[in-house]
């Protein structure tokens, strides 16, 4: 009895040893990848089989999807072509660059997360359940939307109704 005790204390504490990472997100499986299909538009016959363009080796299709174009028209604006900025945005932009733009800044916030990441987690390697660590490192971070949602009404913003929080929830 003393042995199957001892060899169960043994095994708890190697598998509480594990470690990995914050989020593990790399796939264990063989499968198919779903996130390699890329959906189209729909085919649709042209009026007019003379007035398609010439069709030009790795050019882009008329069934391609456009997500910056799409996704900036479904918000009300217009994407330019070439990536420049339109005209009418002209002024929004100067406005958020106001202040300098760092061509770096992806690079640096990347190692700053990187190094706030690696000091959240030095000492919760050994843990006997399964466990977040996303959520405990990132955890005063993270805003609470009722908390943000009454703020702004009582400032008087308008806000639409939120869902209420779900059971069990802690401030």
């Amino acid at each position: 009895m003393r042995l199957l005790g001892l060899a169960l204390l043994v095994i708890t504490g190697l598998a509480a040893c594990e470690n990995k990472g914050l989020r593990q997100l790399q796939g264990t499986s063989d499968g198919p990848d779903e996130f390699i299909v890329t959906p189209v538009k729909t085919l649709a016959q042209p009026d007019s089989f003379t007035a398609l363009p010439t069709p030009t080796p790795g050019g882009s299709n008329i069934v391609d999807l456009q997500p910056l174009s799409d996704s900036a028209a479904a918000l009300g604006g217009r994407r330019a072509s070439g990536g420049a900025v339109p005209a009418s945005d002209a002024a929004l932009v100067a406005h958020a660059g106001r202040r300098g733009v760092s061509p770096t800044i992806r690079e640096t916030l990347a190692s700053e997360d990187a190094d706030f990441r690696r000091r959240k987690a030095r000492f919760t390697q050994i843990r006997l359940v399964p466990v977040d660590r996303y959520n405990q490192a990132y955890r005063r971070e993270a805003l609470d939307p009722q908390v943000v949602a009454e703020q702004y009404r009582l400032r008087g913003v308008p806000t639409p109704s939120a869902p209420p929080p779900p059971s069990g929830f802690r401030q």
